[in-house]
């Protein structure tokens, strides 16, 4: 898979640049979509069910795009996955998104989430951008990140002009 590094064997380094302030046109992107329990928005059965959709991707044959895994935080008490694939994978619900998207990269601790949205609302504004959808991308587990020395997070979302 190409999610396997040599070094980790998890989550490949990430580079950042494809993805700082860039305007996305997606046009039937497919996501497989999973769901992760939460208490007070931090998940609980992530590792878990992130090994078991890759062993389902590498069964399938399937690639995950970009190693981009979206975050859907519905409500404190859940977050569906948003798994970017190549091609659909049988017997799961894969969906597909259209629209335009923003996307901004910010690296730190999480616990710098509201300072990011913040930031993020304030810049999409500034490009006449009005947020419809939110999605963040963790780039690497917590174990990566303090391998690379880096924590990357992408927060995405879908825009519309103001």
């Amino acid at each position: 898979m190409k999610s396997e590094v040599k070094g980790t064997g998890c989550c490949p380094p990430f580079d950042p640049e494809p993805w700082q302030d860039k305007t996305l046109l997606w046009e039937n992107k497919r996501f497989l979509k999973e769901n992760v329990k939460t208490i007070m928005f931090m998940p609980l059965n992530f590792g878990g069910k992130m090994k078991r959709i890759m062993a389902d991707l590498e069964t399938a044959g399937a690639d995950c795009t970009d190693s981009m895994v979206l975050s859907d935080h519905t409500s404190k008490w859940n977050m569906d996955l948003l798994i970017a694939v190549d091609k659909d994978i049988p017997g799961k619900t894969v969906k597909t998104i259209t629209g335009t998207f923003y996307s901004r990269v910010y690296e730190g601790k999480f616990n710098e989430t509201g300072k990011w949205c913040r930031d993020y609302e304030k810049k999409a504004d500034d490009l006449g951008f009005k947020v419809i959808k939110w999605y963040m991308w963790y780039t690497t587990c917590p174990k990566c990140a303090k391998v690379y020395g880096k924590n990357h997070v992408v927060i995405i979302c879908e825009v519309t002009s103001k």
